[in-house]
């Protein structure tokens, strides 16, 4: 889930004009699956077909293995850095559980773990930092898929009095407890549609066949109702094949998690913009990227299930989201503002007796050029105490057309 073109306009990275068809030669066993739906179903739409690509449990990209993050992998994040990135997680989370009285019993939530090396970090942080808190935790990981529960068992084996799993965060909703719930790089993960403009109009980019065995493009009036509802905001003012990526599915995934915690906090990390910059009608082929081996690439109809597939996170569209279910913004700057301002304590901490390797971590995360810049943090809060520092330059920046 790697950071494909963190410029907010087309001045930086550049993008394809067109996505090609995907003619390689691709997993033979999932292609069958997507073909046999295909036939079944028709054309799928583009969430549809992303869901087979990567979570279908058996072959898809994640389940395959648990190879894909790091130098050896597909892609890079913040939790490759090494171990700081959760430190400086555990000292957020921390600081929630001081601002909501210390409870003595609370619970945080972490979606899109992978094989569980960033809970390792931040449960290894929150034991040395305050005992007391690390006692009281329950760290939650919502993980459908098995082989990745069997990773995060074997990481985790130092704190199984704290790990709990579960394949939906709903089984939690039973027992509501206050805490976090949060993800790095999980969103841009989320199936999404394509659309594309067409004569003054969106139309939707599906999946058909192409032949015996290859995958083709589709155009297709839209005709989801949700799908239309999350397209009205985008406005009229885009040329002749514009693309873009939209997700409907925020509520469905954050109703989850927000049905688990009281008064409760979550964080959000990933590539994306506020939905202003995200659609800005110079980006006119979207953000859509595949990885595989650390070089991106632009078909997503190629080679099903052995690669994966992002696009950036429309901020504004998961606020509004979860203003819908009782949530409030609080919080949205780069990663690189977020984490300087977490680091306060820690940084002061190693005033004369820096570690090299920290602080090579530290300008890696934070630095504007690298990962600082290109990622966005987001907080929603349910606590109704809780509030932005500045809230009309929060609303400036995450809703600048309301």
């Amino acid at each position: 889930m790697p950071d494909s073109s963190p410029s907010p306009l087309p001045e930086g990275r550049g993008h394809p004009q067109a996505y090609p068809i995907g003619d390689d030669v691709a997993t033979p066993s999932l292609t069958g699956e997507i073909l046999r739906q295909i036939d079944e179903n028709g054309p799928l739409d583009f969430a549809a077909f992303m869901e087979l690509a990567l979570y279908e449990p058996k072959l898809g990209y994640y389940a395959r293995h648990t190879r894909q993050i790091g130098r050896r992998g597909d892609f890079f994040t913040s939790v490759s850095t090494g171990p700081l990135f959760g430190k400086l997680l555990a000292r957020r989370f921390l600081q929630h559980w001081r601002d909501i009285g210390e409870p003595q019993k609370w619970r945080v939530i972490e979606s899109g773990a992978h094989d569980g090396t960033l809970a390792l970090d931040i449960l290894t942080a929150i034991h040395a930092i305050s005992p007391t808190a690390a006692a009281a935790l329950e760290y939650t990981i919502a993980e459908p898929l098995d082989s990745l529960r069997a990773a995060q068992n074997a990481k985790l084996s130092r704190f199984t009095k704290n790990i709990r799993q579960v394949a939906n965060a709903l089984a939690l909703a039973d027992e509501r407890l206050p805490g976090i719930a949060f993800g790095n790089e999980v969103l841009d993960a989320l199936p999404f549609h394509l659309v594309e403009r067409h004569a003054s109009s969106w139309l939707e980019l599906r999946v058909g066949r192409d032949g015996d065995a290859s995958l083709a493009w589709t155009r297709h009036a839209i005709t989801n109702p949700a799908l239309i509802a999350a397209i009205a905001p985008l406005g009229e003012h885009f040329t002749e094949g514009h693309r873009a990526e939209i997700r409907s599915n925020f509520a469905d995934f954050l109703q989850p998690l927000s049905a688990a915690l009281d008064h409760g906090l979550m964080i959000w990390i990933d590539y994306g913009f506020a939905a202003a910059d995200l659609h800005h009608p110079l980006r006119h082929s979207g953000t859509l990227r595949t990885f595989s081996h650390h070089r991106a690439g632009d078909d997503p109809l190629a080679n099903p299930g052995e690669r994966d597939i992002t696009a950036h996170v429309d901020f504004t569209a998961v606020a509004q989201a979860a203003m819908k279910m009782g949530g409030k913004a609080i919080n949205f700057h780069n990663q690189g503002a977020w984490l300087t301002y977490l680091a306060r304590d820690w940084l002061t901490g190693r005033e004369g007796h820096p570690s090299a390797a920290e602080i090579r971590q530290f300008q890696t995360l934070t630095h504007p050029a690298h990962l600082g810049g290109k990622f966005h943090v987001l907080e929603i809060s349910w606590d109704p105490n809780a509030a932005p520092q500045d809230p009309a330059s929060l609303a400036r920046r995450l809703f600048p057309y309301e």
